[in-house]
């Protein structure tokens, strides 16, 4: 038997069809427009962190330190007033000491893979103009462990360079400002005062400005030369199979090897802050558009309880609790809510899809807007959603409960 609150809920909301449907309505637009602008914002963060965090270094391990060793003096006396005078630091030789070492002994470790190189500035120098790029010595074998360069070649081959001496990889936008393509030669000029002639054996598009304009890849050993830096390696490239231990690892080998080692949530914390503010925004916007929906639940219900005042003072002049008077009311809005939020996700779904057959603005025809739908963005609809419609039903529900059918009824009369 139908409990006697479910009865007379569903006989209020039946009985108002179409205002009934209205308050579906909205909670529905409200749950499909949180998912699927949530699915989308979703896809773009990912997409955007592939991009970055696949085609470079999982931790980068270099030739900084992160805090200066303090002073023998300081040591000495901590509590003292310590002033020294006429004392000309050392200029040691820039690089990272012991290389060849740390590089086998992070080899050694399960789910990491390391590999050594150089940065340094260089300038090209084609048909009378210079473009400045940083260029990147490689060991390319073991470069193509750590980097998904290796994957966005779109001319020629990352491998090219093992068997290249003299071979470079740039990007398709540097190359198409500069007019040139595979197999061209180039005048490479560094800041030690040496002049090389590199040959294109690779072109490659990542799909970052900063890395398809300002790339130059060469071999290490012929970086080392033009920078007159023989067998120094200023940068250690470290990959791993799971990105959660990238934190904990590098802490630990900077404890190790004293050199600053920064894990890929330090190096782009700046852009997962805006991510992080992106979804604070999308959240307020799109959770607001429940709340609004949340009025028209609150509106419909209210309603009901001013044309039913006179059926709840009968009700509760013949005995029923005012308990079950606010029971009927909240279920009400439970249902309206529920029956939002399920065609909500259906909508929510292919709102989602629908967007996912937008053309990307990344230059390729055949690349689509990135929407991940996650289950977390099913249920945090979901709840706010549920949330608006019970506090929507509330306010009324207890308006109905506390009035004095005694004067309601004399009213009437």
């Amino acid at each position: 038997m139908t409990p006697l609150p479910l009865s007379i809920a569903f006989a209020h909301l039946w009985s108002r069809k179409r205002q009934t449907g209205v308050s579906i309505g909205g909670v529905m637009l409200g749950v499909a427009i949180f998912i699927g602008i949530g699915g989308m914002m979703n896809g773009f963060h990912h997409y955007f962190l592939s991009q970055l965090v696949d085609t470079n270094p999982h931790i980068v391990m270099s030739d900084e330190i992160r805090q200066a060793a303090p002073q023998p003096l300081t040591m000495l006396h901590p509590d003292g007033a310590v002033e020294i005078r006429r004392v000309l630091p050392r200029d040691p030789v820039r690089g990272i000491v012991g290389a060849a070492a740390i590089v086998g002994a992070l080899n050694a470790m399960d789910g990491v893979a390391a590999a050594p190189s150089l940065i340094g500035q260089v300038i090209l120098r084609h048909a009378g103009r210079d473009y400045s790029v940083t260029g990147i010595g490689v060991d390319a074998p073991r470069e193509a462990r750590v980097t998904d360069v290796v994957n966005d070649m779109v001319e020629g081959s990352f491998g090219a360079l093992a068997s290249n001496p003299d071979g470079l990889l740039i990007g398709r936008q540097l190359a198409d400002k500069m007019g040139v393509g595979l197999g061209d030669s180039l005048t490479a000029v560094t800041t030690a005062g040496t002049q090389s002639t590199l040959k294109i054996v690779g072109i490659f598009h990542t799909g970052i400005d900063a890395e398809d304009q300002y790339w130059g890849i060469v071999p290490l050993a012929r970086q080392q030369a033009m920078q007159n830096r023989p067998r120094v390696v200023n940068e250690i490239h470290i990959r791993l199979t799971d990105l959660s231990r990238s934190i904990p690892l590098a802490q630990a080998i900077e404890r190790r090897w004293g050199f600053k080692s920064a894990p890929w949530e330090e190096t782009y914390a700046r852009v997962l802050d805006v991510f992080s503010l992106q979804d604070k925004i999308m959240f307020l916007t799109t959770g607001s558009i429940l709340v609004v929906a949340g009025f028209g639940i609150f509106n419909v219900i209210s309603t009901i309880v001013l044309e039913k005042a006179r059926d709840i003072a009968i009700m509760r002049s013949i005995g029923m609790p005012s308990a079950s008077v606010v029971a009927i009311f909240l279920i009400e809005g439970i249902v309206v809510g529920v029956a939002g939020m399920m065609l909500g996700w259906l909508a929510g779904w292919g709102l989602g899809a629908l967007l996912h057959m937008v053309p990307a603005p990344t230059g390729n025809a055949a690349d689509r807007m990135p929407v991940r739908l996650t289950l977390l963005l099913f249920v945090n609809a979901s709840v706010i959603a549920l949330l608006s419609a019970v506090g929507a039903a509330w306010l009324p529900a207890r308006k109905a409960a506390r009035a004095d059918p005694l004067s309601i009824i004399r009213g009437a009369a």
